[in-house]
């Protein structure tokens, strides 16, 4: 009498197990986005509940966020652009320097008005980039260099203009920077409000526009979107003009911010806006990320300046910390992510 061998039972196809549901969330694009802005609602919401007797509830403390950092998310939209076509941008920082300095100089030294100094600025800050990227392209040097050589090379310009900061006594700029812009509750800046429109520009290019399916397309596969006939040089060319401009713009909100000129203004921003877009989710790699995600990424990093503020007995430093520890955290999530998608 042979024995009934009896097969293992089958799955039952309705039911999903935890493993491929976590699988699933880690191959979803938005989940980096996801993760920062649940971040930012879970410090703010700690952060309500911590200096709930301190005014953090106040809407004017979560506006001081856009008035703070304006100047920092348009860098940033900058930086989101180059990040998503694969590259990367060192030179951000010293752009934004040197366009306080050249702005203040041509301001208070040459008497020339604020008017007439903003397209300036922003054509030098553009054309920065244009040569940068057409560097990177025509010659096949890495943007690592070429943009690290735009940093000394920026830098180095603030201190021909001027080794002394520059002080900006002229009443345009002074009205420009006190203008506020009434929402009720609270108020926001012009820099924001510029910050803000910017944003707006970067989401609406990015996912409505050629140009921005080009970016996603060379980021995420270079080699491709060159079989595929794609303008590969002139995208290149055109993010780092991008992220030009944005840096001299944001250079320009930052001499509202500070009404004035330093060779040392903005030392080492360009990290902060590379932290500001990792954390809002958008690979290092290339080709996979949300402009929406760098605004929560520097919303977070406002917020960590802010509790640090409202705690009153922790140094400013932790501001580095803790933007240290959520960048090493959201450059795991990328691994877990890009090695899911392989898989």
């Amino acid at each position: 009498m042979s024995a009934t061998t009896q097969s293992p039972t089958a799955p039952d196809s309705g039911t999903t197990s935890p493993a491929s549901k976590a699988a699933r969330l880690l191959a979803d694009r938005r989940m980096p986005v996801l993760v920062t802005a649940l971040l930012f609602l879970v410090m703010y919401i700690a952060g309500l509940n911590r200096y709930q007797n301190y005014g953090f509830a106040e809407p004017q403390v979560f506006m001081n966020l856009f008035i703070d950092n304006g100047y920092l998310l348009v860098a940033a939209v900058g930086v989101t652009f180059v990040i998503l076509s694969g590259g990367i941008d060192l030179s951000v920082g010293s752009v934004i320097g040197f366009t306080t300095m050249f702005t203040a100089w041509l301001v208070e030294r040459q008497g020339l008005p604020i008017l007439l100094v903003i397209p300036m600025a922003l054509a030098v800050g553009a054309l920065g980039g244009f040569l940068m990227g057409y560097v990177i392209h025509n010659f096949e040097i890495q943007p690592f260099i070429v943009t690290l050589a735009g940093l000394f090379l920026f830098r180095g310009l603030c201190l021909v203009i001027s080794k002394e900061s520059i002080s900006i006594g002229d009443a345009s700029v002074s009205s420009m920077a006190q203008a506020q812009v009434s929402l009720g509750a609270g108020f926001l800046s012009i820099g924001a409000i510029v910050a803000l429109v910017v944003l707006a520009a970067a989401f609406y290019v990015l996912h409505y526009t050629r140009f921005g399916r080009r970016v996603y397309a060379i980021g995420g596969n270079e080699q491709s979107a060159m079989l595929m006939g794609l303008p590969q040089g002139g995208t290149k060319i055109a993010v780092y003009t991008v992220s030009g401009f944005c840096s001299a713009l944001a250079g320009l909100l930052f001499t509202l911010y500070i009404q004035s000129g330093d060779p040392l203004h903005a030392t080492g921003m360009e990290l902060d806006a590379i932290a500001a877009v990792v954390i809002g989710g958008t690979l290092l790699t290339g080709g996979s990320g949300y402009v929406i995600g760098t605004l929560f990424g520097v919303l977070v990093l406002g917020l960590i300046k802010s509790i640090i503020q409202f705690e009153g007995t922790l140094s400013s430093w932790w501001t580095k910390i803790a933007t240290g520890v959520l960048l090493c955290a959201f450059i795991l999530i990328q691994r877990a992510m890009t090695t899911r998608r392989k898989a």
